[in-house]
């Protein structure tokens, strides 16, 4: 698997109806909990002060990361994104991971 930090901001639309904007939110919590369990969303922040988040996630590409993960959440539609791909760094505390290039 391949690790990836995606930026996400989510913009509703005006004039959507906060009953709509409330279901979404609950669908899209239920969403996150399922991908969590499935091992592909791994971390997930907001910064201070934002509306916006931050999360690690694991895919096997970004085909797979934008069709089968991301583009299953129900906020999508109303979700910018910005993707990039990571590996470890060589002085992570955490260590090396076996899909580092530039690893043992």
């Amino acid at each position: 698997m391949k690790e990836f930090l995606v930026e996400l901001t989510t913009t509703v639309p005006e004039g959507t109806d906060p009953a709509e904007v409330k279901r979404m939110h609950a669908a899209e919590a239920v969403r996150a909990a399922e991908l969590a369990r499935a091992g592909h969303l791994v971390r997930l922040w907001r910064p201070v002060g934002e509306l916006r988040s931050i999360g690690l996630w694991r895919a096997t590409d970004k085909a797979e990361l934008h069709d089968k993960l991301l583009g299953t959440l129900p906020l999508w539609p109303w979700m910018t994104s910005t993707v990039t791909a990571v590996h470890s760094h060589p002085n992570d505390p955490a260590g090396t991971s076996a899909d580092d290039p530039d690893g043992p």
